[in-house]
Order: C-alpha cells, then sequence, then structure tokens
C-alpha cells in the first residue's frame, strides 16, 4: 500500500541512527510503536475511501516487493493458530426440527411433485363420506386452497434460496479475494459457507413451520366440517330407526322407501344408503347390545299402529244418537 516503502526502509534508517557505531550527533530515529500506530491508521482508514482509493492501495499492496514476505509470514501465524484450534470443529448433526417438517410438507403434498387429482392425504380424511356430489366439491374445494398454500410456500422459498446463494456467493468471492493477500485455504471458505447456511436456515424453518400449521389449520376445518355433516339431526336417527326397526327380516329399504326416508330426515339419499349399510354392520356384529333398542321401536312401532287403527276406526264408525234424541215416539 502507499506509504509502505518508508515502513519497510524505516528499521534500516533507525539502525544507523540509535544503535552503537552510529554517528554521536545523529538524531533517533522514529520508535517502532510509531510505524505500528501508522500503520493501523492507514488500515482503519480503509472503510473511509472511496471505491477507487481502495482499488489503488490494493494495487500498490499486490505490486510491493515485500508482499511475498509479508504473506509469508502470515502464514506462519496462520499454522500456528490453525494447529491450537484443529480438532475442535465438528459437523453439527442434521436438525431433527427441520427434518419432522420437511416429512410432513411431504406428506401433505406441499413441498415435492405436486399430486395431480388429489387433495393430498389430508383432502380424502377430511372429506370422506357424504354424497359424491358433496365429495367432489369438497375436494375440489381442498385441492384450491392446499394449491394456494404450495404456491405461496414456493415462492417464499424460492425467495430464500435466491437471498441465501446471493449472500453465499458474495462472501465467496470475498474471502476468494481476501487470500491474495492473507492465507484462507479453501476448507475454510466451506466452513464460512455451512455457517452462513446455519444462520439462513432459522428463515427456512420459519417458512416451513408457518406453512405446516397453514396445512393443519385448512384440515381441521375440513374435518370439524365433515363431523358436523355425519351428526344427524335427532328426528333423521328416529325416522331411520324405525324404518329399520320395522323391517327387520329385510333392511334394505327401496330406492323409493330411501327417497322417502331422505324426505322426512332432511338428509340425501346417499346419506341414507351409508347410514343402513352401517346400521347392518353393527347390528350383525352386536345383535344382543341392539336387541333392546329394537324391543323401543317395536313396541313404539305397535302403538303408533293401534293409535292409527283406532282413529281410522272412529272415522269410519256411524254417528250414534243421543240420549236426548232416542227416535220417534210411539202413540198409543
Amino acid at each position: 500500500w502507499p506509504g509502505a516503502d518508508s515502513h519497510w526502509r524505516a528499521p534500516r534508517g533507525r539502525k544507523a541512527a540509535g544503535r552503537p557505531g552510529a554517528g554521536p550527533g545523529a538524531p533517533p530515529g522514529p520508535g517502532p510503536h510509531q510505524d505500528t500506530g501508522d500503520i493501523l491508521q492507514q488500515i482503519m482508514a480503509i472503510t473511509d475511501q472511496s471505491l477507487d482509493e481502495a482499488q489503488a492501495r490494493k494495487h500498490a499492496l499486490n505490486c510491493h516487493r515485500m508482499k511475498p514476505a509479508l504473506f509469508s509470514v502470515l502464514c506462519e501465524i496462520k499454522e500456528k493458530t490453525v494447529l491450537s484450534i484443529r480438532g475442535i470443529q465438528e459437523e453439527d448433526p442434521p436438525d431433527a426440527q427441520l427434518m419432522r417438517l420437511d416429512n410432513m410438507l411431504l406428506a401433505e403434498g406441499v413441498s415435492g411433485p405436486e399430486k395431480r387429482g388429489r387433495g393430498g392425504p389430508s383432502a380424502v380424511a377430511a372429506t370422506s363420506g357424504g354424497c359424491p356430489n358433496d365429495n367432489s366439491i369438497e375436494h375440489s374445494d381442498y385441492r384450491a386452497k392446499l394449491s394456494q398454500i404450495r404456491q405461496i410456500y414456493h415462492s417464499e422459498l424460492e425467495k430464500y434460496e435466491q437471498a441465501c446463494s446471493e449472500f453465499t456467493t458474495h462472501v465467496m468471492n470475498l474471502l476468494r479475494e481476501q487470500s491474495r493477500t492473507r492465507p484462507i485455504s479453501p476448507k475454510e471458505i466451506e466452513r464460512m459457507v455451512n455457517i452462513i447456511h446455519g444462520k439462513f436456515s432459522t428463515i427456512q424453518m420459519q417458512l416451513k413451520q408457518s406453512t405446516c400449521e397453514a396445512v393443519m389449520i385448512l384440515r381441521s376445518r375440513f374435518l370439524d366440517a365433515r363431523r358436523k355433516r355425519r351428526n344427524f339431526s335427532k328426528q333423521a336417527t328416529e325416522v331411520l330407526n324405525e324404518y329399520f326397526y320395522s323391517h327387520l327380516s329385510n333392511p334394505y329399504p327401496s330406492e323409493e322407501a330411501k327417497e322417502e326416508l331422505a324426505k322426512k330426515g332432511g338428509i340425501t339419499v346417499s346419506q341414507v344408503s351409508n347410514w343402513f349399510g352401517n346400521k347392518r354392520i353393527r347390528y350383525k356384529k352386536n345383535m344382543g347390545k341392539f336387541q333392546e333398542e329394537a324391543n323401543i321401536y317395536a313396541a313404539k312401532t305397535a302403538v303408533d299402529a293401534t293409535t292409527v287403527v283406532a282413529q281410522g276406526n272412529q272415522a269410519n264408525s256411524p254417528s250414534t244418537p243421543s240420549s236426548g234424541k232416542s227416535g220417534p215416539s210411539h202413540q198409543s
């Protein structure tokens, strides 16, 4: 750097002036502390220089005849320092939390190849049961929302990777440039890159964490909607049970009967079919448990039938004369 020649030549001048053998009237040369202070002051002033001034200083240093000697001294110091810290550095193990997030995003269809024609495992779990048309609409809605989450995730991940790559490239170029003046091994550059990636991984983990939370909220909403659809009203359950136990010998309603039951219970024909299928299976597996329920509905059906018959008889019977109107009197 400019002025370095005077600093390198200064020790020779001091030797002639300050050591025994110099002329008695020779003034003492500047002390070594002053030279070091000047050098440090020049180094600290580099940050205040313009780009052109810094480039000029760098060029002067690269062309200086003593640069190889300076580099050799720095290498010796570096070797001693490396020997003292060698073996301490160890690679960090993979982050378990980051691995869990990656596995979840992959399972949900957010990361990895997009699953066409499917909404991911959550869509199937969240929208199973009910009317096929309802399922189709729900699957489509779920896929649309999941696709939106996926797009946002990949967009933000791309920004993250670009920022990480740009910063890493900048640091690597800076270290390679500095390696012309001070010893920097490729292994050290690689270690610095790993440190940068470790710092950036915090941002990556936050992105993946928020994406997983968004998927869980979406799945929870669809599961809640499914539970609401599965819980029939008391009226619908009564209507279906009455038909089932009154046709216990053949609990297979016709299509017309299904439509009528769906109308009475305020549910869909598909839900009626699913209910009867599940009910037949449960009844066959545990007939003893359902026997009491069957007796209750049988008694209720009998009471209802008796009431209907009584009402029919009353409606069809002729009116009975009252005691005040006993018919024509016989005259004597």
